[in-house]
C-alpha cells in the first residue's frame, strides 16, 4: 500500500476548486508541448485527475521556430474542443491564449494589433533565459502603451537575474505581473531556479501560478509540490488563478 510522507497532501486536496492553469502547452503539434490531439488529451486528462479541469492554454509565438498566429491557434484549439465534446468530457473547460517572446519579432506583432490574451488585456510573455532583450523595459512600455499588461511567465528561470535580484523589483515596477511555474518549486528547472522562486514567493512578488505543462514528464514531477509547506506558501497566490474563467 502506498502512504503519503507526513507533510504531503493530495493534489486534488492541494489546488483551489476552480483553479484555472493559466500557462500550458497543451494544443496538438503546434509547438514543443503536446505532440498530437492523443497527446493533447492525454496530457488533460492526467491534469483533470489532479483537479485542474479549467485551462488557458498558451503555445509558444516565437519567430521563426514557432511562427504561430491567432488563425492557427485557434484551429488547433477547435480541434482540442472537438475531441473534448466527443470524449463527453463536459466538465473540461479549455480556450487558447499565447506565451509571446519579447523579441524583434515582437514588435512587430505589437503594432499589428489583436495579441492572444489570458483575459482583458494581460499578455503572457517570455525572454531569453541567458539573456534578456536590451530594449526589454521599452518593449514593456510599448506594451502597455497599446493598453496590455504584461505578464511575464516564470521570472525566477531567468539566470541572468540570479546575481542581481533588484531586477526584479525594476520588472514589478515596469509594470509587470509575475506568473509562477509551479515546478521551479522543485529541483526540475536545478536548484538554482527553485531557490529563486522560493525568495520571490516569500517576498510576495508572484501574482499568478501556472503549470507549463509541455509533457507527462511534467505531470510526474508536479506532484512533487504538493507539501503542507508550499500549499501554505502558495494558497493565496493560486487564488487570484480563480478569476480567469
Amino acid at each position: 500500500m502506498f502512504f503519503l510522507k507526513k507533510k504531503e497532501i493530495p493534489l486534488t486536496e492541494f489546488f483551489p476548486i476552480g483553479m484555472v492553469d493559466i500557462h500550458s502547452h497543451l494544443l496538438p503539434g503546434i509547438d514543443d508541448g503536446a505532440k498530437d490531439i492523443a497527446d493533447s488529451l492525454a496530457l488533460i486528462e492526467r491534469m483533470a485527475s489532479y483537479g485542474i479541469t479549467r485551462f488557458v492554454t498558451t503555445p509558444h509565438i516565437l519567430g521563426d521556430l514557432y511562427p504561430n498566429t491567432p488563425a492557427i491557434i485557434q484551429e488547433k484549439m477547435a480541434l482540442v474542443q472537438e475531441a473534448l465534446t466527443s470524449k463527453g468530457w463536459g466538465h473540461i473547460h479549455i480556450r487558447a491564449a499565447a506565451e509571446y517572446m519579447l523579441d524583434e519579432q515582437f514588435s512587430v506583432l505589437l503594432e499589428q494589433g489583436n495579441l492572444l490574451t489570458l483575459k482583458d488585456n494581460m499578455v503572457l510573455v517570455e525572454m531569453s533565459y541567458f539573456s534578456p532583450p536590451l530594449n526589454v523595459y521599452e518593449l514593456l512600455f510599448q506594451l502597455q502603451l497599446k493598453g496590455y499588461k504584461p505578464v511575464l511567465a516564470h521570472p525566477e528561470r531567468y539566470f541572468t537575474y540570479h546575481k542581481n535580484p533588484i531586477e526584479f523589483q525594476k520588472l514589478k515596477r515596469a509594470g509587470c505581473l509575475f506568473q509562477l511555474n509551479l515546478l521551479s518549486l522543485t529541483e526540475n528547472y536545478g536548484k538554482p531556479v527553485q531557490k529563486t522562486a522560493e525568495l520571490l514567493l516569500k517576498e510576495g512578488m508572484y501574482d499568478f501560478v501556472g503549470t507549463d505543462t509541455h509533457h507527462q514528464q511534467h505531470l510526474d514531477a508536479l506532484q512533487k509540490i504538493s507539501t503542507k509547506e508550499n500549499l501554505k506558501l502558495l494558497e493565496g497566490v493560486m487564488q487570484s488563478n480563480l478569476d480567469f474563467v
